[in-house]
């Protein structure tokens, strides 16, 4: 069971009271029936006495609920692992420095939103000379030459304008996850890069609102990026990934 103060439960009010509160959607109309289907979808889930606090009408045939319900589960932290991106993060200044330090000529990274993916704003938060947040793009960083592709890009063109540009590293970012397309898509990427005998000539990092770090990795990815990760998180994997492969290194 192992120590008892590692172990956790949601909670509201009170400490580990189990106090959750649930929100989604059902394909029916909002009254009495989708209410009470609600409440039975939140007992089969294991949340005993669950209130509906919520219900609207999406549109005539679909509805909207959030359920408030106390769950018994509880986790031990202690047995909990999670795949992190093994790599000290650096400041823009810093990467600057390290990239002056350790390289003979600037980096090269491209990236885009690949297959049906037309969103962008992932990789130009990456990528783009203003950035997101504050922190600015690769387009800014000195030793840095970035080419950011776009939106909707087969992979088979952004292999190909890696190729022609001597890319040093590859960023791909999905944002549309319907169904896990993202998967699919990604992980074609890899397999064309292996059949192209190429995988072992870029670094390749992934980005998006479902993607992790452990998920990156179990693609075949060097690593894989989250939400509220900036370009200095990006960069400083990159470059001393780079380091370590010996590219463009300084003699």
């Amino acid at each position: 069971m192992g120590n008892k103060s590692n172990w956790i439960r949601p909670y509201g009010d009170t400490l580990n009271d189990g106090k959750i509160q649930l929100s989604f959607s059902l394909p029916i109309p909002c009254n009495a029936i989708g209410e009470e289907a609600a409440k039975k979808i939140a007992l089969q889930m294991g949340i005993p006495n669950p209130s509906v606090v919520h219900a609207a009408a999406l549109s005539e045939h679909f509805s909207f609920y959030i359920v408030y319900g106390t769950a018994e589960h509880q986790v031990d932290i202690a047995n909990l692992h999670v795949d992190e991106v093994e790599s000290k993060s650096m400041s823009k200044e810093e990467i600057e420095d390290y990239i002056d330090q350790n390289f003979s000529e600037p980096l090269v990274f491209i990236g885009a939103s690949t297959g049906t993916d037309a969103h962008t704003v992932g990789i130009d938060a990456i990528m783009n000379m203003k950035g997101y947040n504050g922190n600015y793009g690769l387009e800014r960083y000195k030793g840095i030459h970035a080419i950011n592709l776009g939106g909707q890009i087969d992979n088979e063109i952004l292999l190909e304008k890696a190729i022609f540009h001597h890319a040093d590293v590859i960023l791909i970012s999905q944002t549309v996850t319907q169904k896990d397309v993202h998967i699919e898509n990604l992980t074609k990427f890899i397999e064309l890069l292996e059949a192209e005998n190429k995988r072992k000539d870029f670094i390749v990092i992934i980005g998006g609102p479902r993607i992790n770090h452990s998920l990156a990795k179990e693609l075949g990815y060097d690593a894989g990026f989250g939400p509220k990760k900036y370009a200095f998180d990006v960069a400083s994997f990159a470059v001393q990934s780079l380091k370590d492969k010996g590219v463009k290194s300084k003699k």
